[in-house]
């Protein structure tokens, strides 16, 4: 087998590869959430029940927690809640 003939082999199978996995549906996309560590403060997002978003901002260190919420109708962000990471996994 001369090399024009491996290559044109190689393309076509890679083609036939290709196409084949072109017929299977691909998934969509889904974030629940998204995490930011930001040099030991962790920042986390999500989609609140009555709308517009929560900010968790985390400091591990010392296990403080502030609950941040933004409302898009007022387009504001307003403290919801100051706590102790602590106290919430340990009653």
């Amino acid at each position: 087998m001369d090399r024009k003939i491996f290559s044109i082999a190689t393309l076509s199978l890679t083609a036939m590869i290709l196409f084949i996995a072109c017929l299977f549906p691909a998934r969509s996309a889904n974030a629940d959430f998204a995490v930011k560590d930001l040099r030991g403060m962790q920042m986390v997002t999500v989609t609140a029940n009555q709308g517009g978003d929560v900010l968790y901002v985390i400091e591990p260190q010392s296990g403080k927690v502030v609950i941040l919420q933004w409302d898009p109708n007022r387009r504001d962000l307003r403290p919801v809640a100051v706590g102790d990471l602590n106290k919430a996994f340990n009653p």
